[in-house]
């Protein structure tokens, strides 16, 4: 049996196991499985070390990301310039690690036509914001706004900006959103309903919208910018880029199967719906 899973705290509401499993159907590996585990920060170095010969890798969710790079034998240059990893490959005794958030961008946003955008804004300054940084990066942008809501913690994506020569204009979280911008909002549910909510009150004209939640679906910003005529990209896109990434690197087979993928990932979304429903 070969195993892979996804670690992270909390884990429970990952989609990654439903996601990987359908991928391992689709690709005929019976003798593969993944599952998600509960680890945090202090319980990583000593799980990273019981995975042995049967492990192909890891996919890791925060507060893990930066945690795991004293932990990596090696790992590609987009982790460094990111500063986080939320891949690790086991391969001949190393840990190999590797940041799909970023590409994995680049594709959930090339898949809805966002390309070549002329600007953009980034909503938070933690590690998916500093991957956004990095895919804007490969769409040819040089600079971006980042709005948050507090400056002392935007240290790390700063320096990220540093390294992946992104300029970056740091500005409060109620700035509001310059016309024809890509928004990107990399917080959790419910911190951006600002821009939902004011959305007639405050300059709101983004030309696309990639809102990194996914569930629930869909958040008051992404239905705002809907009815602004904007292009809306969901973070199940992105999840669903990045996890079909990660599925390549573990198991060496390209391309993944995305599309097996994607239906097994709105079935169990709509899964979830029904039962939280009252």
């Amino acid at each position: 049996m070969t195993k892979a899973a996804v670690i992270g705290s909390p884990i429970a509401h990952s989609l990654s196991p439903v996601l990987h499993t359908a991928a391992y159907t689709a690709l005929d590996l019976g003798d593969w499985a993944y599952c998600a585990i509960e680890c945090d920060q202090t319980a990583l170095p000593g799980l990273l070390a019981s995975c042995g010969c049967g492990w192909a890798g890891l996919s890791l969710t925060m507060p893990l990301k930066r945690a795991v790079l004293p932990l990596l034998d090696r790992a590609e240059p987009l982790v460094a310039e990111v500063g986080g990893a939320n891949t690790v490959v086991f391969e001949g005794g190393a840990r190999y690690g590797y940041n799909t958030d970023a590409p994995g961008m680049v594709a959930a946003l090339a898949e809805a036509g966002v390309t070549a955008p002329s600007r953009a804004t980034i909503l938070g300054a933690g590690a998916t914001a500093c991957a956004a940084l990095a895919a804007l990066r490969a769409t040819g942008l040089t600079s971006a706004t980042v709005l948050v809501r507090d400056r002392t913690r935007a240290v790390d994506l700063l320096a990220a900006a540093g390294r992946l020569g992104v300029a970056v204009d740091l500005g409060p979280f109620d700035s509001g959103v310059g016309d024809g911008d890509l928004l990107v909002s990399t917080v959790p549910a419910g911190a951006a309903d600002y821009y939902a909510e004011r959305a007639g009150l405050i300059r709101f004209g983004p030309s696309a919208v990639l809102d990194a939640v996914y569930d629930p679906w869909p958040t008051p910003l992404a239905r705002a910018a809907a009815r602004s005529g904007a292009v809306v990209v969901s973070g199940f896109d992105l999840v669903l880029h990045q996890a079909a990434l990660q599925v390549e690197l573990m198991t060496g087979i390209t391309p993944a199967p995305l599309q097996r993928m994607r239906v097994a990932g709105q079935a169990e979304l709509a899964r979830r719906a029904i039962l939280s429903t009252p």
